[in-house]
């Protein structure tokens, strides 16, 4: 907790006034009230040469050491002064400041306690006790023991000042619980002794941002602006309101109105901030080439500070570049190893790199330095979510033109180990029927699963299992695997390698002909820092009758909006079968199609999300004729708990499928996901 020099201040007139009748020291007294403690320490060491003995040149030379920088050794002279008048009470409040002076806080507080003890109505030792509570964080302590000061004196400046940092500590407490009604009282209260006070109106408007209340933020930002200083504090804090607010365009125009207003302050450290800012705010908005150069410009001017090491930190979060984000936050760290920016921003680097385990343990090591950090906590329960065991549950009921309906219904549980080792076990039942030919098949299968991380971004899964199915009074059994590699070869690229043998259980005439499918894969997804994408799918597919497919899906899509996230672009996909045996199933000898779709996701509410998809185009099936294809998607997903969480969407399509072109499909689905328990199996391990 901050003590001021007004503090400091205020002890030297208690203890040093009394006394400055004294003529031949008056010298030294008015350089300890002025606060030039360096000339007050070598006026009364010259005045000790003459007096060794006097007591009150032996205290002020011992505060003017102390407050010059050196409260050990003026420690060492209040003790060797305590020696000589064990009871006095000034000898012992001036040695019980000197702790104070060097932090040692706890050291100070068995001997506070005492001093109250003996003086309970002495305003001086109550203060310095209620600071010393302070410093150590017992607000609650602090709070009572500063009214009791107050109370004394009721209009003293400094008590109040001390008050009003013990309000801001306590406030902080709450915030950090995520108490936010309760550290708003306390930081409202401050305004009853210091009205529009700058310090609680900036922390109260850190409050309103924690808790994501924008507009009340902003309000109080504007209740701070009453000076062109403090203007631009203002607008700095206004355009990150702008950012959580997801109003990243505003942000921008905010902070290009700061950077104009500061830059008649000649404030250096102003300047830098609201540098920083501008920065950020490019980079929010995703203008990454001008954020570097930028940054660039800076390193040039400034070199390497920590601030500047955040900016580029950030832009390689930003851009997919986490190999150099991590380098920047360890040398943040290595200047300074209680950064924020460091610790938290390592733990994302880390998180981005795919190293779990390092990720937890900077995110904790981040909680050690800041206790109950929202951002570190929210940090942790996120890797926690995606490694808790969970299990889930698909429900879905389908029809289409052929008059085939079906339900299924999927199990899955999810056990992670570690955060390398996760293992899955599932089981499937689908049941289908043709209404006009009354043939009735259903499917079981039972899968167990393995995924393992054998370096960060290279995993290797495994599926395996047996599908049982059954055609009227046919039964059969057949192994299933499905085996891949996933890599991210480069920055923003996705790889997936894989085969895989599956039965085809669609409907009930492809149950009964045991058809079993081997697909030979390779997927691709190459992004962009210029909102393009492109995906890619190639698949050749041997089929136990004989038959072989090959596969081309391709999308090349643009990213338009970040929130909601709008993406769209172009199709298209190419098939072509060996054999042609339309009679059993749709297998032509080319097969093509084109199409346009947007992609839609955000938020109707802050645990409740949407996404609705559609696609249209043309599709070509040989040589006849091209048809009009569209198809759509929608759902609604609620997080009701931290635990629980449900889906419900419905998907049409009338693009040529298994069964024949001209086919028409829908499908409307139940998944329900829940946490098993509250933490990763894990999860000690982490924290030891």
């Amino acid at each position: 907790m901050k003590l001021t020099k007004l503090f400091f201040s205020f002890l030297l007139l208690f203890i040093c006034v009394p006394l400055m009748s004294q003529e031949p020291m008056k010298e030294g007294f008015e350089h300890l009230e002025m606060g030039r403690f360096e000339e007050a320490e070598s006026f009364f060491k010259s005045y000790l040469v003459d007096h060794p003995h006097d007591k009150t040149a032996n205290i002020c030379f011992g505060r003017a050491v102390g407050l010059s920088g050196e409260p050990q050794k003026a420690t060492a002279l209040f003790a060797s002064l305590l020696k000589e008048y064990p009871k006095d009470f000034e000898v012992q409040i001036n040695y019980n400041e000197s702790l104070l002076w060097g932090k040692q806080y706890q050291a100070a507080k068995p001997l506070y306690q005492k001093l109250v003890a003996e003086y309970p109505n002495n305003f001086g030792a109550i203060l310095g006790y209620a600071n010393t509570l302070s410093n150590l964080k017992e607000f609650e302590s602090a709070l009572k023991w500063i009214n009791k000061a107050i109370a004394l004196e009721p209009e003293n400046a400094s008590a109040k000042i001390s008050r009003k940092y013990i309000k801001l500590g306590y406030a902080n407490v709450f915030v950090n619980r995520q108490d936010y009604n309760q550290g708003r009282e306390f930081l409202e209260d401050i305004f009853l002794d210091f009205p529009e006070d700058k310090d609680a109106l900036l922390n109260l408007a850190n409050l309103y941002l924690i808790s994501k209340e924008v507009d009340e933020a902003k309000t109080i930002y504007g209740r701070y602006a009453t000076n062109p200083k403090d203007s631009v504090v203002a607008l700095n804090g206004i355009a990150l309101a702008e950012h959580i607010g997801e109003n990243e365009k505003k942000a921008l125009q905010v902070s290009y109105k700061a950077m104009e207003q500061v830059i008649s302050l000649q404030d250096s450290i102003l300047t830098e901030r609201t540098l920083e800012r501008n920065i950020q705010a490019l980079i929010w908005n995703r203008k990454f080439q001008k954020a570097k150069k930028e940054i660039d410009s800076l390193e040039q001017h400034y070199g390497q500070p920590n601030w500047i090491l955040a900016l580029k930190s950030t832009l390689g979060m930003y851009t997919g570049d986490f190999k150099s984000s991590l380098a920047n936050y360890n040398t943040i760290l290595e200047n300074d190893s209680t950064s924020f920016d460091g610790n938290l921003g390592k733990a994302n680097a880390l998180f981005a790199s795919d190293k779990i385990l390092p990720a937890y343990r900077a995110a904790h090591k981040t909680l050690d330095i800041y206790e109950d950090q929202k951002d570190a906590l929210s940090f942790i329960e996120k890797l926690n979510i995606q490694h808790t065991p969970t299990i889930e549950e698909h429900f879905a009921y389908t029809f289409d033109n052929g008059k085939n309906i079906a339900f299924s219904s999927n199990t899955n549980v999810q056990l992670p180990f570690s955060t390398k080792f996760n293992t899955t076990v599932s089981y499937q039942y689908r049941s289908t029927e043709n209404t006009l030919t009354l043939n009735k098949a259903n499917s079981h299968v039972l899968l167990t699963g393995f995924q393992y991380k054998l370096f960060p971004k290279v995993n290797v899964k495994t599926i395996l299992g047996l599908n049982n199915s059954r055609f009227m009074e046919q039964a059969y059994t057949q192994p299933v695997l499905d085996l891949k590699l996933l890599l991210q070869p480069f920055k923003l690229q996705n790889l997936e390698l894989g085969y895989q043998r599956e039965v085809q259980n669609f409907n009930a005439d492809l149950i009964e002909r045991e058809i079993v499918m081997n697909h030979l894969g390779l997927t691709y997804n190459l992004g962009t820092n210029i909102n393009l994408g492109w995906y890619t799918q190639l698949m050749h597919t041997q089929q136990t009758d004989d038959n072989t497919r090959n596969l081309l899906f391709t999308s090349l899509y643009y990213n338009v909006l970040r929130k909601p996230a709008l993406k769209m672009g172009l199709n298209y996909q190419y098939i072509t079968f060996k054999d042609q045996v339309p009679t059993i199933y749709f297998s032509p000898e080319k097969y093509q199609a084109v199409e346009v779709f947007a992609d839609l996701r955000g938020k109707i509410a802050e645990k409740t999300n949407y996404m609705v998809s559609a696609a249209s185009g043309f599709q070509k099936v040989e040589d006849n004729t091209q048809s009009t294809i569209f198809r759509a998607e929608t759902s609604l997903d609620h997080q009701f708990s931290k635990r629980l969480s449900t889906n419900v969407y419905a998907k049409y399509s009338n693009i040529a499928s298994a069964t024949a072109a001209g086919f028409e499909f829908t499908e409307i689905g139940l998944k329900l996901k829940w946490l098993i328990t509250k933490k990763p199996l894990f999860f000690k391990k982490i924290v030891e």
